[in-house]
């Protein structure tokens, strides 16, 4: 037997549904009238609101039963908390993202910045000992001139002549023969090239027996 004051209440609500969408929310809460085929979970995961809160908010004791056309009220600030954190979680993951690539870049750019500095040392360095080298080998070299020839490329001893004082053989091997100071400059590096490895070895030498 149908109860006309619930038939009539049903009616009125499925009217309101029809005028207002079926559903209506405030800042806080949400006024919806049930569907056909509702369900309190549906509803839950609609307006994820849990269903024993939407239960507790209508005084509903059973889950499971609810009327086409019933109105339901439920407040859904729980959807706000939690889009809320939501955001916030993503933002900290965002920055904390982006912190580690700063530091990864920071570390990466340390890392360069040494490797260049060393190398520009090591280059320096080389450069230096190069210089270095090459100042003491002219220096024993022109001693050398200077010993020998004092530096006339028409001195003569002998079988020996030239800048270096070169002998025939030597000469003859290394070259030296001319005037030309050039000649004679190149024959003398090539011979104490071959026989002494440096002119700071050949005036070691000089200097220890008075002949290189």
């Amino acid at each position: 037997m149908f109860n006309i004051k619930k038939t009539l209440t049903i009616a009125a609500g499925v009217a309101g549904a029809l005028a207002f969408g079926g559903a209506h929310a405030s800042a806080d809460t949400t006024d919806y009238v049930v569907q056909s085929g509702d369900t309190l979970n549906k509803i839950s995961a609609k307006y994820n609101v849990s269903v024993d809160k939407i239960a507790a908010q209508n005084n509903i004791s059973n889950v499971n039963w609810i009327v086409t056309g019933q109105h339901l009220s439920f407040a859904t600030d729980d959807t706000t908390s939690t889009q809320a954190a939501s955001t916030t979680t993503a933002a900290a993951d965002t920055s904390s993202t982006t912190q580690a690539a700063s530091t990864t870049s920071s570390t990466y750019n340390t890392a360069s910045t040494s490797t260049q500095t060393a190398s520009t040392t090591t280059a320096a360095t080389s450069s230096t000992t190069t210089s270095s080298s090459s100042s003491s080998e002219t220096a024993a070299l022109n001693a050398l001139i200077a010993r020998e020839s004092s530096g006339n490329v028409n001195a003569t001893n002998g079988q020996y002549y030239g800048l270096g004082q070169l002998s025939a053989q030597a000469r003859s091997i290394y070259g030296g023969n001319t005037a030309d100071y050039n000649d004679q400059l190149n024959a003398m590096k090539a011979y104490i090239a071959a026989r002494y490895g440096t002119a700071v070895n050949a005036l070691a030498h000089s200097n220890s027996t008075g002949w290189y």
